[in-house]
């Protein structure tokens, strides 16, 4: 699979809709309950769908459509598992919100982050291709399987238009922005 062939949906692309569709940019986690109450943000928890992993760039909130569209992945992930006879596993949310003082921070430290990073408007989220977590008691499906089932259900709802994909190598993880 040549993913990043796929899943090439430049910054360009996906700031436009978070423009759109997203909240205006947060200067720091001091507007965040503010911005909760006034933008309808959804908190983000790990649920039967996906896990979080420990966040420090950015906050677990997002636009209500945005939810939707990952709780679909998480959802449709687990599906494609189940019917192609592979153990149950959850998908893994590695970063959501960010405001701009966390981007200033994580650009400290990465290379690739960008000033106006699609994760300021609350649209955009990055799910890891490396980390899957085990449901139960199950033995564990190997990492590249488990990687191409989700490249398959991201796909589909890339070409349903539900969302904008950026696949990326240094962070191990596909950039995801919803298109309501």
């Amino acid at each position: 699979e040549n993913y990043a062939a796929h899943f090439n949906d430049v910054q360009r692309k996906q700031i436009g809709a978070a423009q759109k569709y997203g909240i205006r940019p947060l200067k720091d986690r001091n507007q965040v309950d503010a911005a909760i109450i006034e933008d309808n943000l959804v908190h983000i928890v790990s649920c039967k769908n996906y896990q979080l992993a420990p966040m420090i760039h950015s906050v677990p909130y997002l636009t209500d459509n945005a939810f939707k569209l990952l709780n679909t992945i998480g959802a449709n992930f687990k599906d494609s598992l189940n019917t192609k006879g592979l153990k149950a596993h959850k998908i893994v949310v590695t970063s959501i919100l960010r405001t701009d003082q966390d981007v200033e921070k994580l650009m400290k430290k990465n290379s690739v982050a960008v000033k106006n990073s699609a994760h300021r408007y609350a649209t955009t989220f990055d799910i890891s291709y490396t980390q899957f977590v085990p449901i139960g008691l199950t033995a564990k499906t190997d990492k590249n399987v488990l990687k191409k089932v989700l490249a398959e259900v991201l796909r589909d709802l890339r070409d349903e238009k539900h969302c904008y994909i950026k696949y990326e190598k240094s962070q191990n993880c596909f950039h995801i922005t919803v298109r309501p």
